[in-house]
């Protein structure tokens, strides 16, 4: 099994910018897929971002493509999620979670392993 824990959130002004990070353990890191997924006040989880096993294939929610850029670093076992450009819109706890087939898929349900988030907040 994976253990996920997200790190980095906090308050930043819009247009500014922050990196948010997940450790994980268990499991062999190079073995899995991960994606961030973020959850607002009184809406759904929604996708965010995901990156393959080997780091060579990423995909973005169009909200955040151009602004957003997941990383991975597999010799840390931690994936990374800078974000710039800011907006209050991107407001939310932010969650990370393994998909353990190949491939990035964007469906919360094909997830596992989820860690208990960490905030971000924008200010306008």
């Amino acid at each position: 099994q994976v253990q996920l824990v997200e790190s980095g959130g906090g308050l930043v002004q819009a247009g500014g910018s922050l990196r948010v990070s997940c450790a994980a353990s268990g499991r062999p890191f190079s073995t899995y897929s991960v994606g961030w997924f973020r959850q607002a006040p009184e809406q759904e989880r929604e996708f965010v971002a995901a990156i393959t096993w080997n780091g060579r294939g990423t995909y973005y929610a169009d909200s955040v493509k151009g602004r957003f850029t997941i990383s991975r670093d597999n010799a840390k076992n931690t994936v990374y999620l800078q974000m710039n450009s800011l907006k209050p819109e991107d407001t939310a706890v932010y969650y990370c979670a393994a998909h353990y087939g190949g491939g990035v898929v964007t469906e919360s349900s094909r997830y596992g392993g989820w860690g208990q988030g960490t905030q971000v907040t924008v200010s306008s």
